[in-house]
């Protein structure tokens, strides 16, 4: 006689393989909670995150210094700073605007360095020049045209434009408009009021439409 012996799967214990995924298919998320696992981060999982990121800080540094000569190892310390305080980032989902305070925190600590505020400029002073004087007081404040902003010679024009921009001015404007920092979170990084932060986009925001009206004009 023979028996049937019924089989349950799960009494069965087979090792079977198990697919590893390549670091380049994980999220974002899961590349920051593996570096968030042990006490210090997995160091393939962060090399892939600098991997996607390294364009995002490189781009916020140029805006805000364009003239810089070391703004590689300005670079360098803040994914430094990145890897260390990885674990205290308590939302892997926010980690871009994370990145991004950290940076702008860390050029103006070293802009302090710098001294490059050694001749604050005034916002209700005029600027006086061997011709005449010029005043930043312009009378209006309108938005920069959308409908231009879709061609590669605008934008051209534009980083040329907020790249000559006084040293204060581009700060606050790339933190607000590139970044898109609130206006208190701003106050908070240059650590001057909020009444100050307004006044300075709004200025920035001006100067901008003087410099970019002569291309503005060649366009209609």
């Amino acid at each position: 006689m023979v028996l049937s012996v019924p089989l349950s799967w799960s009494n069965l214990s087979i090792p079977f393989p198990q697919q590893r995924v390549k670091i380049e298919q994980l999220s974002n998320t899961d590349l920051i909670l593996r570096c968030q696992e042990g006490k210090q981060p997995d160091r393939v999982a962060f090399a892939e995150l600098l991997r996607r990121y390294q364009g995002y800080v490189d781009k916020i540094l140029y805006n805000l210094a364009p003239d810089w000569q070391d703004r590689g190892d300005l670079a360098q310390e803040i994914w430094i700073k990145v890897y260390r305080k990885i674990n205290t980032l308590q939302d892997p989902t926010k980690f871009k605007g994370w990145l991004g305070r950290i940076t702008t925190n860390l050029f103006y600590d070293q802009l302090r360095k710098k001294k490059r505020f050694a001749t604050p400029i005034s916002l209700d002073a005029s600027i006086t020049t061997d011709d005449d004087e010029f005043s930043w007081e312009l009378p209006s404040d309108l938005p920069l045209p959308e409908e231009n902003l879709t061609t590669v010679e605008f934008y051209d024009q534009l980083r040329d434009a907020i790249a000559s921009l006084p040293d204060t001015f581009r700060t606050t404007i790339v933190l607000r408009e590139i970044q898109g920092l609130s206006y208190e979170e701003i106050a908070e990084i240059t650590q001057v009021s909020l009444g100050t932060v307004k006044s300075r986009i709004a200025r920035a925001r001006n100067r901008l439409q003087l410099l970019l009206k002569p291309y503005l004009d060649n366009q209609v």
